[in-house]
């Protein structure tokens, strides 16, 4: 007989591995509405507290770091939802979203906020290169965990792309 999966998962599967945990970005991509943005955000509150403690050296290694051991956990945790791509993991949305910041940074208050609204745009809307990576890796293993993570770092690299240009021309 087999466990029957919820339909939502909850606190006990956040709670039932490591990898669930880093997965649903320590309970953020359980929000009920939009875990993606409530990811987004947690991510955002997250680099802010580390930057206090971590130089930007540091930072670039946390996130080096964050990198495999999401894709890893991505892949497990879908693999336990058995989903190729469930909206409750968003250790994606976390690592790119520092990525951004750790790149655009130093910036006001204003500036990451719109790099907030830059990556939940190209995230959400996913133009060109962030459809054709979402498409491009789909499955249950470690394929489909990468493919999880790289549509991310692809709607990143877009967001800082805008951010670049408009530096450029400001």
């Amino acid at each position: 007989m087999t466990a029957e999966l919820p339909s939502r998962p909850g606190l006990r599967f956040l709670l039932a591995h490591p990898a669930h945990l880093i997965a649903l970005g320590f309970g953020s991509g359980l929000a009920p509405i939009a875990p993606g943005t409530a990811g987004t955000l947690w991510a955002w509150l997250a680099y802010r507290v580390l930057a206090l403690w971590l130089a930007p050296f540091e930072l670039g290694i946390v996130i080096a770091v964050a990198l495999p051991l999401g894709w890893w956990a991505c892949t497990v945790a879908a693999r336990h939802l058995q989903l190729q791509d469930p909206g409750c993991i968003v250790w994606d949305e976390v690592v790119a979203f520092w990525l951004v910041l750790w790149l655009a940074m130093p910036t006001s208050f204003w500036g990451q906020f719109v790099a907030f609204l830059l990556f939940r745009f190209f995230d959400m809307a996913k133009p060109g290169p962030v459809r054709w990576a979402d498409r491009r890796f789909k499955g249950l293993g470690l394929r489909g965990g990468f493919g999880i993570m790289f549509d991310d770092l692809v709607a990143a690299f877009c967001a800082l792309l805008v951010v670049a240009a408009w530096r450029f021309i400001a």
